[in-house]
Parts: C-alpha cells; sequence; structure tokens
C-alpha cells in the first residue's frame, strides 16, 4: 500500500524496474534507476544535516536533478519546497526566510543571482550545487557544495514519517502581501495523484510532458500521476509554443496539461499527423479556457479527450468536467474529482438552492494543512466544513475558497467571480499588492495601483496605475526599473501615469474596482505598455 509520496515510486521499481520512468531529451531513466538516484539525493540531503520535517529548497528548472532532490527529500523524512525558476532573488529570499529553508539545491548561475541575498536567511545552512560550484563562492554563514559527491545510499536511514506528516510547502500568492506557503502532508498528495490519475484513467503505457513548473501545483501533479501509475514522465524546458507540439510529436506523448495563455497559442499552430496520433487527453487549469480555443483545439485533435479542470493549490484539485460533457454544458468547470465534495453555500454556511450564486467550499484528504507560519490567514481561509453533525468534537475542516460559483440540479459548477482582488495572467496567481510594493521601491511613483483586466491571451492582464514622483518618469523607465525585480509574468501590460491622486472609495482606499472599470477594454484595443 502506497501511503507516502515516494512509495509508489519504490513498489514500480521493485515489479517494472525496466519500465521507462522519467525522460529528458534523449535520455531515460527507468524505475529502478530512478528509484536508486531518489536514494541516493536522499542520502546527499541527510549528509548535508537536513533533519526531519525540515525544509529543502529546490531552485532549478525542469531536469532530472530537480526530480531527484524534490522525491529524495520526501524519501530522506523532509519537506521539499519547489521554488519557480523564474522568479527573482528578492522573491527567492522571501520563500527562504518564511519557511526557514535550511538547504537550498540550485544551480550555478541561479546561484550567483542570490549570491548577496543569502547571508541576510539565517536558518539557511547550506547551499547544493547542480553543475560546477562557482570558484571562490561565498556566503557568509552558509555552506555551498557540490549537489554530486560520493555519498552512499545503502546503510542511510531515512527519518521515518507517515502520511499526515507534511512532504512540501507550494507558495501561491493571496490578495495582499508577499505569497504563502500552503503545507501539503503526503497524504494529501498521495489522494491527489490517485484522485486524477482516476479520472484521466492514466495507464502505465502513458507518457506526460511536463511543461508547467513544479512549484505549480498542476506542473507538479504531472510527476505524482505518472509515479502512481507507473507511467513516464517527460520534462521539457520550452522556449516556445511549437517546441511542446514537436515534444508531442517527437517523444509519442498521451497527455498534455497547460493553462489557458498556453493553450491559446497552440490553438493557433498545426498539429502534425505523429502528435494527433499520440495525443489521448488534454488537460485546462490555472483560469477557464475560451471557447473559441476549445473549438479550434478540438478541430486540430480529433482524437484527443479535453478535460477542463479549476483547482486551489490549498486543496490541489477540485473540479473536472468529463469530455462527454463539453456540448451539453459549455461554460461549466464540472463537478467534484472522486474522493472529493463540492458544496455551494451561503454567508451563513447553508446550502445554495441550484443556480443560486455561492461560495465554493472543498472537503475531503485533499485539504491542505493550511499556510506556514501563518495562523491567520489559515483561519480564514480554512474553517469547519458546512454542514457537519453537532456531536463530532473535533470539526472536519474544509477550504473556503473565496469563489462565487453556482451549481446546477446535476451538480455542475459554473464559475461567476472571485471575491479578492487577485490577477490571474498566465496561469499565474499575482498579487497586486505585491506588484505595488515592487514599484513602490523603485522611488518613482508617489502612489500606485495595480489590477487585472481580461487579456484576449494572458487571461487577465496587469495594469499599472501610478502617479509619478518628480520629473522625467515614464512607462519605459519604470518597466526597466522593475525587470531585475519582478519575473515576466509579474510585469505591468499596460501602464497608465497621470499627474493627479488615483481615485479613492468611501473608506479612502485606492478605488481599485472603478480603476478596472475604467481600463475594462484597454486590451480589446490593442495597447501595451
Amino acid at each position: 500500500m502506497a501511503f507516502l509520496l515516494h512509495d509508489s515510486l519504490f513498489a514500480h521499481a521493485a515489479s517494472r524496474p525496466q519500465a521507462p520512468a522519467l525522460r529528458f531529451r534523449d535520455a531515460v531513466e527507468d524505475y529502478a534507476s530512478l528509484a536508486a538516484s531518489v536514494e541516493a539525493a536522499g542520502a546527499r540531503l541527510l549528509s548535508a544535516g537536513v533533519e526531519r520535517q525540515e525544509r529543502v529548497a529546490v531552485y532549478l528548472d525542469k531536469r532530472p536533478e530537480t526530480v531527484h532532490a524534490l522525491f529524495g527529500a520526501a524519501y530522506a523524512g523532509a519537506a521539499f519546497v519547489p521554488v519557480n525558476p523564474l522568479l527573482k532573488a528578492e522573491q527567492v529570499t522571501h520563500i527562504l526566510r518564511d519557511c526557514n529553508v535550511r538547504i537550498l539545491v540550485t544551480s550555478p548561475d541561479r546561484l550567483q543571482g542570490l549570491f548577496d541575498a543569502l547571508p541576510a536567511c539565517p536558518d539557511l545552512h547550506t547551499v547544493l550545487v547542480v553543475g560546477e560550484v562557482p570558484e571562490g563562492a561565498e556566503a557568509g554563514h552558509v555552506r555551498i557544495e557540490p549537489w554530486e559527491c560520493d555519498v552512499s545510499a545503502s546503510g542511510v536511514r531515512p527519518y521515518g514519517v507517515i502520511d499526515t506528516d507534511m512532504a512540501a510547502i507550494l507558495y501561491t500568492s493571496g490578495s495582499t502581501g508577499r505569497p504563502k506557503g500552503v503545507v501539503l502532508s503526503h497524504r494529501n498528495m498521495v489522494a491527489g495523484a490517485e484522485s486524477v490519475a482516476t479520472y484521466l484513467d492514466n495507464q502505465p503505457e502513458d507518457r506526460l510532458l511536463a511543461v508547467l513548473p513544479f512549484s505549480f501545483d498542476y506542473g507538479l501533479s504531472q510527476l505524482t500521476t505518472a509515479f502512481r501509475v507507473g507511467a513516464e514522465a517527460v520534462l521539457l524546458n520550452y522556449l516556445l509554443p511549437r517546441d511542446v507540439i514537436r515534444a508531442v510529436a517527437r517523444y509519442g506523448i498521451t497527455g498534455l496539461a497547460a493553462v489557458p495563455p498556453l493553450w491559446i497559442q497552440l490553438a493557433q499552430l498545426d498539429w502534425p499527423e505523429e502528435a494527433q496520433q499520440s495525443l489521448r487527453y488534454i488537460t485546462n487549469s490555472g483560469g477557464a479556457m475560451p471557447q473559441e480555443t476549445l473549438m479550434a483545439l478540438r478541430s486540430q485533435l480529433p482524437r484527443t479527450e479535453c478535460v477542463l479542470m479549476y483547482g486551489l493549490t490549498e486543496a490541489f484539485r477540485s473540479t473536472y468536467l468529463p469530455p462527454g460533457e463539453l456540448d451539453q454544458r459549455p461554460g461549466s468547470m464540472g463537478k467534484a474529482i472522486p474522493n472529493a465534495r463540492i458544496e455551494v453555500v451561503r454567508e451563513d454556511g447553508s446550502p445554495c438552492a441550484p443556480g443560486e450564486p455561492g461560495e465554493l467550499v472543498h472537503r475531503g484528504a485533499l485539504v491542505a494543512q493550511g499556510y506556514w507560519n501563518d495562523p491567520k490567514r489559515t483561519a480564514e481561509r480554512f474553517r469547519p466544513a458546512p454542514g457537519q453533525p453537532s456531536g463530532i468534537p473535533v470539526p472536519e475542516l474544509a477550504v473556503w475558497s473565496g469563489d462565487t460559483v453556482r451549481m446546477d440540479e446535476d451538480g455542475y459548477l459554473y464559475f461567476v467571480g472571485r471575491r479578492d482582488e487577485m490577477i490571474k495572467t498566465s496561469g499565474y496567481r499575482v498579487s497586486p499588492n505585491e506588484v505595488e510594493e515592487a514599484v513602490y521601491a523603485t522611488g518613482l511613483v508617489a502612489e500606485v495601483a495595480a489590477f487585472g483586466v481580461a487579456h484576449p491571451t494572458l487571461g487577465q492582464g496587469i495594469v499599472l496605475v501610478g502617479q509619478p514622483q518628480g520629473e522625467g518618469v515614464t512607462d519605459e523607465r519604470l518597466i526597466e526599473s522593475l525587470r531585475p525585480h519582478l519575473p515576466g509574468f509579474m510585469l505591468p501590460a499596460h501602464i497608465h501615469l497621470r499627474a493627479q491622486p488615483l481615485p479613492r472609495n468611501a473608506n479612502g482606499k485606492i478605488d481599485r474596482k472603478a480603476l478596472a472599470g475604467e481600463f475594462r477594454d484597454i486590451f480589446q484595443q490593442g495597447e501595451t505598455a
């Protein structure tokens, strides 16, 4: 029985040792060699001094060592923290400090950008470098060592953990402040992989293409689902959308997961016959897929099933729309995935009537353990599930999503809107406050507001409205000042500078809603910064 995240991987290594497990370019690891690599990675982390349930951050692009480090940390009894390789030093430092990371696994080029920040991470004691350690590399109290070294996995005793112990922390942006760490247990991740593999009917013969970052639960799911059923995961760092299609054809990919901005681009390209033949299904999450994009993909891929999904990092995945319901229920986000219960409730927790808008509440084994070291925000989002019998002394906690949905008579859900001010762009959740903090740090504006506006390819584009501070402030100067501090997906798509103060609401706060209304058609007009 597989209770821990890595158990399935080792089970397949015992029963099907030569089955392909992980591919990167032309190199393939079978399950026996992948299990050995994960064991060796766990031994390396233990030799570097990781303790039970301590955090190991992995700041790498998609490569075999990334997978070894993530699953090696779980095998050792630690908790892994995948860091988006697109993030800049400020965001990486926040993650390292916020969850008290003890060991960081990264590459020489990424280490170069972190040298000045590492001394400010008091809990970090070791950086393990995949590749050649830069000559004379020093970072205050932090040891810098090579990832590869002579550490035997034989005789190493990993720390004992159970399924309710922490396996990972995934960082996701909230509506205010910096990203927060969602704590996931082994049970959460195993249950999620089992549920997804069930409704996608994943089999050992599948090949899943991993194009999304592993810091994104949807991206990490491509690994956990593949390893759950003994399938093959194929790693891809793509530059152009056409690279994805070429990889599907070259490797005989059967399952492809992407977010709406990428699907919009892929729908505009030609899919060769080899890709059409191998691709059994595609999935979408991270935002609603436009109907015209869905129609174009179905036309290009007539033998491929399209599965639309909705999920929360706090609960991994919540709903899916079976392919057979696409035509009967256009615009639906589906119904509850296996082993989850989705309820739509009013503010007092009572159930909504069919068609009545209410808050989506997710119950079940996939509900995370809360936000790392943040009891206040945890108490706001993780609350007792509605409708429980009063005799239960310790009530079950559910995720109260903050999303407004409605449910039809048959239990199918439709998205209505968000209660908070999160920006959903390029498949990422972006906090407007985090963007504004970076803008204020440039010293170029007196006040600023960031908000999302509907965009034809990004889902939402980030609009920045600001009052300049001093003379000579231009859109171009502001963008260039932000580039070193924000990843590309957090940069504004449109900037508007105005001499007068920004509008206020009745509470004296900047009125983002009024500004969003003012600029709601800006991307339909084709204007960008």
